[in-house]
């Protein structure tokens, strides 16, 4: 059974109290000019994570190591992102050569609340022709070469203390694991490859690397994540010329700034879906707030199709969930209980959405209900007669 974000359990008597403290907040997050759109969708903060550490070297090639090679890349990431954004907060998980666990780099970036985490990481190959750069998002793998990235990676827990205990059961050579690892998949997961193949992209245009693609596996520390999460493969030690490119400072830097370019466009690019709704959503104070997720009348069976039909007629907008490459029944179970939830799929992906909303305001009202409920990731997404557009098409069709 496929467990999707879970919801916090609050008494009965306590969710009516955070019903209307919600509605209070959005009221105010709405009629707030500091609090526009551009903060909600805003990336203001990234945790960059070099890879091992201490008395974990991670891949050893003939003139450099691992964790060296991360460590360097991420604190030049930083300075570039830094310089260039002063309204973006870096954190790093570790800026000198000590041990972390996998879970406190985890818990660094969940406690940060951090809007985007990079992990950075060099690959190691069986043979010493192997060469390039790829990027993972958590999921499950789907070649065997996948995987064994991912084992050599989350073999790191072997090095910590009661690491079965604190991953429960969680064996890294063990594929079955993977399997029960990567049941669960949010939303964030559509963000996390769309800034995974940005990375890609500089890599190959700008710094010349070989693409081996975006990728998904099952690692443990973007499993733990509660943000858009990617692991970069930054090149093979194992290869005589990538490792001299990577060990060397301008080769670092080159990297460096090729994923902040990255960065810089995936900023812009989601900060602009939030700008593009900023007209609609100051009408908000004008509207009478729409019925909870709790309260929402429950049609009979004999009405459900017809209301169905209807409902999604014309332009609709709806609040996306969870994203899985694995298809889902629409247990209410499975959903943390949401009733209703639907279901569409798009680039090999299943996407599954609540509400059926004919306005923005509503919309919105209903997203945020979400993220009180545990989905944190939830965001708009708008369809006409069935198929899906863009926002901002969907509000100007909404005018005429």
């Amino acid at each position: 059974m496929l467990k999707i974000n879970n919801i916090q359990n609050f008494k009965p008597t306590n969710k009516r109290i955070i019903l209307l403290f919600m509605f209070f907040m959005s009221s105010v997050f709405f009629t707030n000019q500091a609090n526009s759109l551009d903060d909600f969708f805003g990336i203001k903060t990234v945790v960059i994570d070099a890879g091992h550490g201490g008395k974990d070297g991670g891949c050893v090639g003939a003139i450099a190591n691992e964790k060296n090679i991360a460590l360097s890349i991420s604190l030049k990431l930083g300075k570039y992102i830094e310089e260039n954004f002063s309204d973006v907060k870096v954190i790093y998980t570790r800026t000198t050569d000590v041990f972390l666990e996998l879970t406190e780099r985890a818990r660094i970036a969940n406690k940060a609340d951090a809007d985007l985490f990079i992990c950075i990481h060099v690959n190691s190959g069986a043979t010493t022709s192997a060469v390039g750069t790829e990027t993972y998002v958590m999921g499950l793998h789907k070649t065997e070469s996948n995987l064994k990235v991912a084992q050599r990676e989350n073999a790191s827990i072997l090095l910590e203390d009661d690491y079965k205990s604190k991953y429960e059961n969680f064996d890294p050579n063990s594929p079955e694991s993977y399997i029960v690892l990567t049941l669960t998949q949010s939303a964030h997961l559509e963000q996390s490859l769309l800034f995974a193949s940005k990375i890609q992209k500089e890599f190959t245009e700008k710094v010349g690397r070989y693409n081996r693609g975006v990728k998904q596996a099952g690692f443990l520390v973007l499993h733990q994540t509660s943000m858009p999460s990617v692991l970069i493969e930054t090149g093979f030690i194992t290869n005589k010329e990538e490792e001299k490119f990577l060990a060397s400072d301008i080769g670092q830097d080159y990297m460096a700034s090729a994923i902040y370019r990255a960065f810089k466009d995936y900023k812009y690019e989601i900060e602009d879906k939030g700008k593009n709704t900023e007209t609609e959503v100051k009408k908000l104070n004008e509207q009478e707030p729409k019925e909870t997720v709790e309260n929402k009348e429950k049609p009979d069976k004999k009405e459900k199709n017809k209301i169905k039909e209807e409902s999604e007629k014309g332009v609709v907008f709806k609040i996306q969930i969870a994203t899985s490459s694995v298809k889902t029944e629409l247990k209410p179970e499975n959903f943390s209980g949401l009733e209703g939830v639907t279901l569409y799929e798009a680039g090999g992906l299943y996407r599954y959405t609540y509400g059926n909303e004919k306005n923005m305001g509503d919309a919105n009202r209903l997203q945020l209900q979400l993220k009180e409920k545990g989905f944190k990731d939830a965001f708009i997404v708008a369809f006409k007669d069935g198929e899906r557009i863009a926002i901002s098409e969907a509000i100007k069709l909404q005018e005429k």
